[in-house]
């Protein structure tokens, strides 16, 4: 029987990219899965694939921007499904720029999805995962850690994402519910393929020429695929996994050299 048989999930941020292979992967572990972005086209073609392979899945489009949205994808996963055993917060890219260069409206953008959209759906969602003893998984991110000057507002948001996680664990041991965070490295993405093609066009070099590069800078083992975020994912919330708890989980091929 699969790992996840029955249960229900929500993954954030799931029509592309890290949360499209969570959603995926925990469809095939036996989990009905919620999809949720911005993207309605986006995300039918992921419950299509989904579907077509034998999982269970369905989605919503709203912007978890705003703060009524994770309370109606809350309420949308149980009237769907029954209940939430399982929420991934995944949404969330912050800009990249030099500090100077960074408005407010940057900052509060950055924060307004990736901190507070999962602040309100692990708020919206905990009576559902109270019950069933449920997971939440953070997807934060090695910037976290290991603060550049070129990605301060990513590195305070996946700060901020930490240290909620550990907060949150906290009270999941008096509740029954499993809180833990990953933090990816350079993962194979849309943007991160736009970073390898600036940084192939700046040398004048093709993109494996460019990636060899990245890798040797950040003296890491390589660049990291979705599907390692979505197994390490699937792993925490089936029932191997269930002695982690506010753990912090770098999957960054080494780029963390920090104790």
């Amino acid at each position: 029987m699969p790992s996840l048989a029955g249960k229900v999930a929500i993954v954030t941020g799931a029509s592309r990219g890290i949360g499209r292979a969570i959603a995926t992967r925990l469809a095939k572990e036996g989990a009905k899965t919620v999809l949720c972005a911005r993207t309605a086209g986006a995300l039918d073609a992921a419950v299509s694939e989904i579907e077509c392979d034998g999982g269970a899945a369905t989605s919503v489009a709203l912007d978890l921007r705003f703060p009524e949205s994770p309370a109606r994808l809350a309420d949308f996963a149980a009237c769907q499904f029954g209940g939430i055993d399982i929420v991934v917060n995944n949404a969330g890219a912050t800009k990249r720029d030099a500090f100077l260069q960074l408005t407010d409206n940057d900052w509060l953008d950055g924060f307004a999805l990736k901190f507070f959209g999962a602040v309100r759906l692990t708020r919206a969602a905990w009576p559902h995962l109270k019950a069933s003893r449920g997971s939440v998984i953070n997807i934060s991110g090695a910037g976290g850690r290991t603060p550049g000057a070129e990605f301060a507002i990513g590195g305070s948001v996946n700060a901020a994402m930490q240290s909620f996680t550990k907060a949150m664990a906290e009270l999941g041991i008096a509740d029954g519910v499993q809180v833990n965070v990953i933090n990816p490295g350079s993962i194979r993405t849309g943007r991160l393929q736009k970073r390898l093609e600036a940084l192939a066009a700046e040398n004048g070099s093709d993109l494996a020429a460019a990636e060899r590069k990245m890798i040797a800078a950040t003296k890491t083992t390589r660049i990291g695929e979705p599907e390692d975020i979505a197994a390490l994912v699937a792993f925490i919330a089936g029932p191997e996994g269930r002695f982690l708890q506010g753990s912090m989980i770098d999957m960054d091929g080494g780029a963390t050299k920090t104790l």
